[in-house]
């Protein structure tokens, strides 16, 4: 006799999987807008007749202005409808990649990245406020692996077709197909997203500068901050002169550099939500210590390269972006469990502002450390390789230190609502 089965129930309904696909398009827009430096570096320096130092710069202006208004503004990001916030943000976002794209110059491209760090460095901080709003913990890691999947496109579409666009056209051309693809976003979230006006029924009673300054000096925040610290600085530090490298130390040729950054993403692309789902069973220090372990080998071996097939560099690039994403998605899940409803946003706000900031040091001082040659070849990127991994050490101590922190978190939790639930004789 037949058995019926049950129907599978649904992780997430329809709204959500708009939402997972609005947020994670909205991340693929910024990212890009980030990442679309490291493939047009190479081309910058030589047309604008820039220092590796000056392209430096340019990098750290977008994640300082970033970081400075994280931190403005998360004294009011828990004080209005999420996504209300977000719709200013992403405007001003989009503005500022059309000012990318009309950029005459170097100093008008510099106070361009400005304008841009200070509405797109807050986007990321509210779309995770968003996430932890709408999706339980125990799906968190799936989510968030989704969303990973933006740096991965990023990569498959986004650097190889930047790249072409550069060098067919002009630097510019990217940016003029970032803003459009973000106009066009940002009206479909307008339109299709819901108000998210939870967290208000638990809002604080404090002013904005009061809600900032608790958030800030809240001891069960600290670690996370300085967590956030340290692993911001690997990425900044690596991926500004990655095209530059690949192109003069390893001998790729610029068709070679597209096909690198078509693989890598692909790489990346399947990873991601195969990490998100690890993260979730096998849970997320256990991947974060084997990506770290993988991860540092990989950058150890990248930046000794010298003359390499492209095959080589792309197993190579594989292997070490899905380490960085190993590290970055367990993480991102972490610390979503951290902040209490009414420090949401808030301590969203500050912990992408810190990322930022420590983004913007880390490029200044790789820009410092790494010295570009009249042929183009990069000098000191071994000992950036070394910075980047020691960094990746100390990160170790503390997310392991953080990971108790929420274990500790969540017990006292469920014996507080214990104690709730017991009703008196």
């Amino acid at each position: 006799m037949e058995t019926m089965q049950a129907p599978k129930e649904r992780v997430f309904s329809r709204y959500q999987v708009f939402v997972i696909a609005a947020l994670s398009l909205l991340q693929f827009t910024v990212i890009l807008d980030f990442m679309v430096l490291n493939p047009l570096g190479e081309i910058l320096i030589t047309k604008m007749n820039i220092t590796t130092q000056q392209f430096g710069l340019v990098v750290s202006a977008y994640a300082f202005s970033a970081g400075i208004s994280g931190i403005l503004a998360a004294g009011f990001a828990d004080k209005f409808d999420r996504k209300k916030m977000l719709m200013v943000f992403y405007s001003g976002f989009t503005i500022g990649t059309f000012l990318c794209a009309l950029a005459p110059n170097y100093h008008f491209l510099l106070a361009a990245r400005i304008f841009t760090g200070l509405f797109g460095g807050v986007i990321s901080a509210i779309g995770m406020a968003i996430v932890v709003d709408l999706f339980q913990p125990q799906v968190r890691g799936r989510v968030m692996g989704f969303m990973q999947m933006a740096f991965a496109l990023s990569q498959i579409l986004g650097m190889p077709v930047g790249w072409e666009l550069a060098n067919r056209f002009s630097w510019h051309a990217p940016f003029w197909v970032i803003g459009v693809m973000a106009a066009i976003l940002g009206g479909a979230i307008l339109f299709y997203m819901k108000p998210i006006t939870e967290h208000l029924n638990a809002r604080t009673e404090k002013n904005v500068v009061e809600h900032l300054v608790h958030t800030v000096s809240n001891r069960k925040y600290t670690l996370a901050f300085c967590t956030t610290i340290l692993l911001a600085t690997g990425g900044y530090m690596l991926m500004p002169f990655g095209s530059t490298f690949s192109r003069h130390n390893m001998g790729l040729s610029p068709q070679d550099i597209t096909w690198l950054y078509v693989a890598t993403g692909a790489v990346s692309l399947i990873v991601s939500p195969i990490i998100g789902k690890l993260s979730d069973k096998l849970g997320r220090i256990n991947v974060f210590y084997a990506a770290t372990l993988l991860t540092c080998i990989m950058v150890l071996i990248f930046t000794r390269l010298h003359i390499t097939p492209l095959y080589l560099a792309i197993i190579i690039n594989g292997l070490m972006f899905a380490g960085v994403l190993g590290r970055i998605i367990p993480v991102q899940a972490s610390l979503a469990s951290i902040p209490s409803l009414q420090d949401r946003g808030a301590f969203m706000s500050i912990n992408a502002s810190i990322q930022q900031i420590s983004g913007g040091f880390a490029s200044v001082i790789a820009g410092l450390i790494v010295y570009k040659t009249s042929s183009g070849f990069l000098l000191n990127y071994d000992i950036l390789g070394i910075v980047i991994v020691g960094a990746f050490i100390i990160t170790l101590v503390m997310m392991n230190r953080l990971n108790k922190q929420i274990v500790t978190n969540a017990a006292n939790a469920a014996v507080e609502k214990k104690k709730e639930e017991i009703v008196p004789a």
